[in-house]
Order: structure tokens, then C-alpha cells, then sequence
């Protein structure tokens, strides 16, 4: 479901809107009771990605904690504000893999509700923290369906330790027969017979930036897509506080090229035309 303006394909800049000590790697040596003692550094770094799009004249789409939002609701109605989508990333980045049915439906349910009060806007979009829905839970689809979202962008067609699900679509779909939700995978090139993941986060902090480039624009020239691209406030931050007692993979992981990545956004929002997941994908909102 591409869109095109004069022959230039408009790809959907996304933020995930979490704490450093919030990533899911660091769940087995942060615990969520110690959150509140933790010190926080999103609002700075919210507000440096939003001075970021303001100089470059483009909107985005935040998927916002409401645990975050909870407790920054300035920042919040700054990003709506400034014409940025609001979108929902659940309450306390809890994976959907780690809920039951129930506790699901109140975790999306409440975030959507608090996003809505804090910023006077209606919250259409969902994000699965780290992409946790795959297909031993698509039971998820139908439970944001009824909860009122138009849309999920929380499957990520790749094969990788944490989450993934290779076999769904890599490009806009409707999981169900009612056709009222629409799920949008985040962004995959397809090549030597797998999908390899190119829509942002640690992937693009890793690849060389000519590289991230070139598969950015294979997936909007030769699919004749647009690509959804996000990553996370903490990742422009590289003097963050170091966790420690974490394995080699996940500091490798979450610290490789932090000193890199806003001189790379940058670039990314200089060589690309971008704009918010509803208005590229649900064109009623637009």
C-alpha cells in the first residue's frame, strides 16, 4: 500500500517512545518495581527528535508507553502539538508473549484510554512491544481489533532470538476476515531466500549507513512500497548510564554506535521523504 508524491515515495518514520532501562533485554536485571528510581533522560531526548523534525518539515508517529506518557504529559502533548501521530506501545512494555488474553485486553485497553486523556487525540495505532505478537498469539489482532485500533505494526517478518514471525506477509495485510484491522510489518528486504531486517533500530545503527540506504530505497523502487522505519529515544543518547551484569550480545546490542545514530537520522530524513503511519496508510485520517 505505497504512496507516492510526484513520483517520491512517502515511508512512515517511526519512534518508539521507551527508556533506556526499559528494552526488554534488560528485564532480567532491571526489575519494573525499580523503574520509578531509575533516572529517566526520555524528555531530553524526545525533545532533541522533535526539534530533529521540526527542521526537517516531516511528522512521525510515536508509540508512546503510557507509563511514560503517565508521567510526561507535557512531552506528550508537545508530540501531538507539533503534529506528530500518538500512537500506543501498551502501559509498561510488558511483551505480549508474557500476558494471557485477559491481561492483554486491559493493558491495551488502559494505555489507549491514558494516551487519549493526556493528549485530547484518538489513538488508532498499536505497536507490540518488541514485535511480540507472532503466531503462537495472533489472538492479539482480534483483541485490538475490538479494543478500537485501526491498525498494529507489531510483526516483524525475520527470524531473530527474541521475536519474529519469517512466514507472516513483509508488507500491509488484513489478519482477519472482518478487514477493520490492518497490520503493518515493519520494513524487510527479501534476498538468497530469507528476509533480512532493515527498518531501523539496532539494525541500522549496525549496518553501514550506505548500506541501510540502498535497502531503503530497493524496498521503495523495486517493491514499490513504503517502508516503515523506527527506533527508540534512547538510541540518539550515547552518554546514557551503562546497565550492568547484562551478557555480551545485549550490550553489544543496545550500545553499538549510540555516538553514530543522530548524524544518521540526519542523513536518513535529508535522502528519504517521510510522514506519519496513518496518513500513509489509513488515508481516511490523513
Amino acid at each position: 500500500m505505497p504512496v507516492a508524491t510526484e513520483s517520491i515515495m512517502i515511508n512512515a518514520l517511526t519512534i518508539d517512545v521507551e527508556d533506556y532501562f526499559q528494552v526488554s533485554a534488560f528485564a532480567p536485571v532491571i526489575a519494573r518495581s525499580s523503574w520509578e528510581r531509575m533516572p529517566c533522560r526520555v524528555e531530553r531526548n524526545i525533545d532533541r527528535i522533535l526539534a530533529l523534525l521540526d527542521e526537517r518539515q516531516i511528522h512521525a508517529t510515536f508509540f508512546t508507553l503510557g507509563w511514560i506518557a503517565e508521567r510526561y504529559p507535557a512531552m506528550t502533548k508537545r508530540i501531538v502539538d507539533n503534529g506528530h501521530e500518538l500512537a500506543s506501545h501498551g502501559y509498561a512494555h510488558h511483551r505480549v508473549t508474557e500476558l494471557d488474553q485477559k491481561q492483554f485486553q486491559n493493558d491495551i485497553a488502559h494505555s489507549k484510554k491514558l494516551l487519549e486523556d493526556i493528549g485530547s487525540v484518538a489513538v488508532i495505532g498499536y505497536r507490540a512491544p518488541s514485535f511480540s505478537i507472532n503466531d503462537q498469539n495472533l489472538w492479539a489482532l482480534d483483541c485490538l481489533e475490538a479494543a478500537g485500533y485501526q491498525y498494529s505494526s507489531s510483526i516483524y517478518p525475520v527470524i531473530h532470538d527474541h521475536y519474529g514471525m519469517p512466514e507472516a506477509p513483509r508488507f500491509a495485510f488484513h489478519p482477519s476476515q472482518s478487514g477493520r484491522l490492518l497490520e503493518l510489518p515493519v520494513t524487510t528486504v527479501r534476498m538468497l531466500g530469507r528476509n533480512f531486517p532493515v527498518g531501523g533500530g539496532g539494525y541500522f545503527r549496525f549496518w553501514p549507513y550506505f548500506l541501510s540506504r540502498w535497502f531503503l530505497q530497493t524496498v521503495n523502487q523495486n517493491d514499490q512500497q513504503s517502508a516503515i522505519f523506527y527506533f527508540h529515544p534512547w538510541e540518539i543518547d550515547p552518554d546514557q548510564p551503562r546497565v550492568k551484569g547484562i551478557g555480551f550480545k545485549t550490550r553489544f546490542r543496545h550500545y553499538v554506535n549510540l555516538g553514530r545514530m543522530e548524524d544518521r537520522l540526519r542523513l536518513l530524513t535529508q535522502q528519504f521523504a517521510w510522514g506519519r503511519m496513518d496518513h500513509i496508510f489509513l488515508k481516511d485520517t490523513a
